[in-house]
């Protein structure tokens, strides 16, 4: 019988081993997990206040603090990489791409349900690294970060839901909006969300409104 994961649930503290050194990060795994059936996996990158080395600090802020509060929405597994405070998610590919291999080789995953969210600096990364493994990501939801347009034709392969706040002056709504429509232009299917009067922080309303991870959660690859 498969007893991948078979143990614990909740957040678990991991550590993936990124060029010969030790990066800690958490896992989320629902209540009523079981390895006899394969689940969904959401990849979350926080954004640059949340960079270090303790594996922690990333799940206070954003995903991990909607899952505490609304723990019944999240039927899934969630993987929060902590990007190094000596770089951006660029530098730290490596913290995502091992940490996902090793979810992938414990838990029954799903590999046609496997989705990557992030906010700020991880809406950025969400976007980029994104168009780079739309053959992976069953769907991408960026949050208050801008991308590059001339990625737009690879992410017009698979679905969006792109969220900013209107009066977001760190990261301009502009950046969204500018993805939204190169997108758009290359033939993508794109949601976007604006919410008006917020600032930097749209990744509360973002993931408190409870239709985005059940969106999130419904899209799927095509075998």
């Amino acid at each position: 019988m498969d007893t991948k994961g078979a143990c614990c649930t909740g957040f678990i503290n991991k550590v993936a081993v990124v060029e010969g050194v030790q990066r800690a990060y958490v896992l989320y795994v629902p209540r009523d997990y079981t390895p006899n059936k394969a689940w969904p996996l959401i990849v979350s990158l926080h954004g640059v206040g949340e960079r270090g080395d303790d594996g922690l600090f990333q799940t206070e802020v954003g995903i991990g603090r909607a899952i505490r509060r609304h723990a019944d929405r999240f039927p899934c597994l969630v993987l929060m990489p902590q990007c190094s405070d000596k770089g951006f998610w660029d530098e730290s590919i490596g913290d995502i791409e091992v940490s996902m291999a090793n979810v992938r080789k414990e838990y029954n995953v799903d590999a046609a349900r496997i989705y990557l969210t992030g906010l700020s600096m991880g809406g950025l990364a969400t976007w980029t690294y994104g168009a780079q493994h739309t053959d992976l990501f069953a769907a991408l939801m960026p949050i208050c970060g801008g991308g590059k347009v001339e990625d737009a034709a690879a992410l017009a392969k698979i679905p969006i839901w792109a969220l900013h706040g209107a009066a977001d002056a760190i990261v301009p709504p502009k950046k969204s909006q500018e993805m939204v429509e190169a997108v758009r232009a290359a033939g993508g299917t794109v949601k976007y969300t604006e919410f008006p009067g917020v600032d930097h922080n749209s990744w509360d309303p973002a993931y408190e409104d409870p239709k985005t991870i059940k969106w999130l959660l419904e899209q799927r690859k095509d075998k």
